[in-house]
């Protein structure tokens, strides 16, 4: 009886996260071919790089990341700036320190070690700044969201966070003569299909620094892979360590075989005899 209680309550945890993954979506996303995806995926540097440049001069001015520090973009696996052009871009931004020897709190440009500051200073003031809207944090954005639904499918080709988030920020449409989104924006990515956020992205908004044509679907996919990466900086580190794992695991199921083989040779040797 405990047996099935188990199961039931197990099946019922799988039941519940795959409503939890999928509640951000409005319907299923097309499948993108990331770099970053399947077991031997790597995150691709350069597109990294041009995802925090679309993330701090587009998406910055409403969202914030304060789960990443600025210290993580020089880190191996990730954008990897060099620890003067991390600092660079950190001094760029006033982080708020103190109390000092008046039991003031101050500014101070941001460091390594500062997270990435917001644009906000609260909910409220994001409120106040977005007609009574809070525009959600990035840092996890890809984790809890979901662009490919049902069990099966996301245990074969995962959550589909990235794709949501890109195809949420190319699916802007007119909205149908039937549906009346009132002063919001249409988007049949997002759950309701109206959505407060203006279209953020179009061609040549911003200058890549390393000459790739900025179109829409270029932006769309290299801050969704940043913005992916965000929510897991070590995911390259936790894929070796499984594939090293699964090596030592097998060597190890090698050994003990030709163990048991070598011990029970002759006891079925003298069986036979």
């Amino acid at each position: 009886m405990t047996s099935m209680r188990s199961l039931a309550a197990a099946a019922m945890a799988v039941l519940i996260a795959s409503q939890a993954l999928a509640a951000g979506g409005g319907g299923e996303v097309e499948d993108h071919a990331f770099s970053f995806e399947g077991p031997f995926g790597r995150f691709d540097q350069a597109q990294l790089q041009r995802g925090w440049q679309v993330y701090s001069e587009v998406c910055s001015a409403c969202h914030g990341l304060k789960h990443l520090y600025y210290r993580n973009l020089a880190e191996p696996g990730g954008p990897m700036f060099t620890e003067a052009q991390a600092r660079a871009i950190a001094a760029a931004f006033f982080a708020l320190d103190g109390p000092d020897s008046d039991g003031e709190m101050f500014e101070r440009p941001a460091e390594l070690a500062d997270p990435i500051v917001s644009p906000f200073p609260n909910d409220e003031a994001a409120a106040v700044a977005n007609g009574g809207a809070v525009p959600p944090d990035l840092s996890l954005i890809t984790k809890s969201r979901a662009g490919f639904h049902g069990i099966l499918n996301q245990i074969v080709s995962g959550s589909g966070g990235p794709e949501y988030t890109r195809a949420l920020l190319l699916g802007y449409e007119e909205a149908p003569p039937e549906v009346d989104t009132g002063a919001l924006y249409y988007n049949p990515v997002f759950a309701s299909g109206a959505i407060a956020m203006a279209p953020p992205l179009s061609d040549d908004i911003i200058e890549y620094q390393d000459g790739t044509p900025a179109t829409e679907e270029q932006m769309a996919s290299d801050v969704s892979a940043f913005l992916a990466w965000a929510a897991e900086p070590s995911m390259t580190d936790r894929k070796l360590a499984g594939m090293r794992n699964i090596v030592i695991l097998l060597v190890l199921a090698g050994l003990l075989y030709a163990t048991t083989h070598k011990l029970w040779k002759p006891i079925k040797r003298a069986a036979r005899d």
